[in-house]
């Protein structure tokens, strides 16, 4: 008689799925800090990609965020001192202030996604591209259309 498959509670799946996350950007981070960004943390990743290529004004980076306005503008100013970040008047509005990324910023975000690329990679020689394939698809059969949120601060937080 086969043994049966033990059981599968349903609070191990989320458990999994964040520790393969957390794997991934812990893996991120030591790479980052080896080429020069040990500075930057987790959240700081999502304030990048926040402020995008254009800029953008601390009220709205928080909204992007699912932050304050306070919270974010505390770390915009962590980022300005690291020289990730810069504020600058809006030629557009003279009573705006854009936040903007810095040369330093791009390099940090370019790094990463060389290092996620480098990441997958890794993943697809343990198990298997087809493997890793498959898991990107079905994490997409299972996820709303929208699946890349930059207010993950913001939701984990509130």
């Amino acid at each position: 008689m086969p043994t049966p498959e033990p059981q599968r509670p349903g609070f191990v799946l989320p458990l999994l799925l964040l520790a393969g996350f957390r794997t991934l950007i812990d893996d991120l981070h030591a790479e980052l800090a080896r080429q020069g960004h040990a500075e930057l943390r987790p959240l700081h990743g999502f304030v990048l990609q926040a402020v995008g290529a254009d800029g953008t004004t601390a009220s709205e980076l928080g909204n992007r965020l699912g932050v304050s306005k306070q919270a974010a503008g505390k770390t915009v100013d962590r980022l300005v001192a690291l020289g990730y970040l810069e504020r600058a008047d809006d030629s557009r509005d003279a009573r705006r202030k854009l936040v903007r990324l810095t040369p330093r910023g791009l390099d940090g975000l370019r790094r990463s996604a060389v290092v996620f690329d480098e990441l997958r990679q890794r993943w697809t020689e343990t198990l298997g591209a087809d493997r890793v394939a498959s898991i990107e698809d079905d994490l997409r059969a299972v996820t709303p259309a929208n699946w890349f949120r930059l207010d993950i601060p913001g939701w984990f937080s509130g």
